[in-house]
């Protein structure tokens, strides 16, 4: 049997081919027949809301529902985009919320799960807006915005997003390596498993004398990405897009 991991698809009305290939990839059979499916944030390019009542929400929540309904339990992780998202619409869609930083063992081996904007410990002011964003009062007021000032409230978000990123040194973005090792010491692993970054990529070190692996997923922006696990190990592929 096969885990496979996906993560940073960033759905967006605006690359509706995207969401076409999500679609059709959890209707395969590979998805239909795996052990389990885990998304592990930024399923969207912005989440404003359980309640959002647009188009994107709805096909997302079926196409995961039809995996669950096939039996294969689907796992959720929020990352930076999506972190509005609650229990609510986890129910509609027939997935399971994890807490970043869980530990889950696949086909034998203990491996820590995150979204990964955490490790990104050198770019302080991302971190600085991540800890306000996820605190309840600020989130319980963006939540009782209308849809379409939450709307408008997201995309000037991006726009600061992008604004930001254009103006930060790459390596600054990227994850810190003691931050890594700090992690994977705290949840007693040699295996770690993110998105976020966009860099998938299999990286082996060494961690307090053992063989440690971080495996960093890839985003959807143009093409799928998936991350298949199994008894011989983890393996990146790419879907591309039709």
């Amino acid at each position: 049997m096969t885990t496979l991991f996906i993560a940073d698809l960033h759905l967006d009305p605006a690359r509706p081919q995207i969401t076409e290939l999500f679609e059709r990839y959890l209707a395969s059979d590979e998805v239909r027949q795996a052990d389990a499916l885990y998304i592990l944030g930024d399923l969207v390019e912005a989440w404003i809301g359980d309640d959002d009542d647009a188009e994107l929400p709805a096909r997302i929540a079926r196409a995961t529902r039809g995996v669950r309904d096939a039996g294969v339990p689907v796992y959720f992780m929020v990352g930076n985009r999506d972190f509005l998202l609650g229990q609510d619409f986890a129910n509609r869609a027939g997935f399971e919320l994890l807490d970043d930083g869980t530990v889950h063992t696949l086909h034998g081996q203990p491996t820590l799960l995150m979204h990964g904007d955490v490790l990104c410990t050198d770019d302080v002011a991302y971190q600085a807006v991540r800890q306000q964003v996820r605190t309840p009062q600020w989130q319980a007021q963006v939540l009782s915005m209308p849809l379409d000032a939450r709307r408008a409230f997201a995309a000037k978000a991006r726009e600061d997003s992008r604004a930001h990123t254009g103006s930060t040194m790459e390596t600054i973005m990227d994850v810190n390596a003691e931050a890594v090792a700090d992690s994977m010491r705290q949840a007693g692993v040699t295996r770690l498993i993110h998105g976020h970054t966009h860099r998938p990529a299999v990286h082996r070190f060494q961690l307090d004398g053992q063989t440690a692996e971080r495996i960093v997923l890839g985003d959807w922006y143009e093409h799928g990405s998936v991350l298949k696990v199994d008894a011989n190990g983890a393996t990146l592929h790419g879907l591309g897009a039709e």
